[in-house]
């Protein structure tokens, strides 16, 4: 990194995969090593937000939340970031257009779970997202129907990258989307937060 910031060259794909990683875990591991294959990414970079504007309740402490991260995410190809407060932006499109005036000819990815897609329209200039980088859906648990079905799906329908061909999707002009299934993990963050396995702080 320079100057605590992700290092990526021109031409480069990389994988941006955002939440509040409240806390991270085994599912974040999972679908950040599948999305590394399954779409042909260069790097993946973990965008730890300093908030979500779609929940209610603040995360944990920002530098908490990076450490765990880190400590979780061992991968040569995986970043860990707190680029969004470095950018002091709290919206994906905000964060997305920051990122490639930063890092001009570097070719980003939005990856999601499918859990996200299926709410996609909710988020704040989504159509603007989706009109500046490729969206790599990820099927999690009980969400694939509702993902393949969503608003956003609809509207991008036409757009929509064949499984086989989603290899090649951060070298596609967006909008371009592709919705793949891989083998599922359960794990989620809240599911440890409500266990008493992370708690507040």
């Amino acid at each position: 990194m320079r100057h605590g910031l992700p290092i990526a060259r021109p031409g480069q794909v990389v994988g941006l995969l955002g939440g509040s990683f409240d806390p991270a875990h085994a599912g974040h591991v999972h679908i950040t090593r599948q999305a590394l294959a399954r779409f042909g990414l260069d790097r993946v970079w973990w965008l730890v937000s300093p908030g979500n504007p779609l929940k209610p309740r603040g995360p944990a402490a920002l530098a908490r939340r990076m450490a765990r991260a880190r400590a979780l995410m061992d991968h040569p190809r995986v970043a860990v970031t707190d680029i969004e407060a470095w950018l002091g932006t709290r919206h994906t499109a905000r964060t997305i257009a920051g990122l490639q005036r930063l890092y001009p000819g570097t070719r980003f990815v939005w990856l999601m779970g499918a859990d996200n897609m299926a709410q996609f329209h909710r988020w704040e200039d989504w159509r603007e997202i989706a009109a500046r980088v490729p969206l790599g859906v990820i099927a999690r648990p009980g969400d694939r129907i509702a993902a393949r079905s969503a608003v956003a799906a609809r509207v991008l329908a036409r757009h929509r990258v064949a499984p086989q061909d989603a290899r090649g999707l951060g070298r596609l002009d967006p909008p371009a989307w592709a919705f793949v299934n891989v083998p599922m993990h359960a794990a989620s963050s809240t599911a440890i937060r409500d266990g008493g396995g992370w708690g507040a702080g």
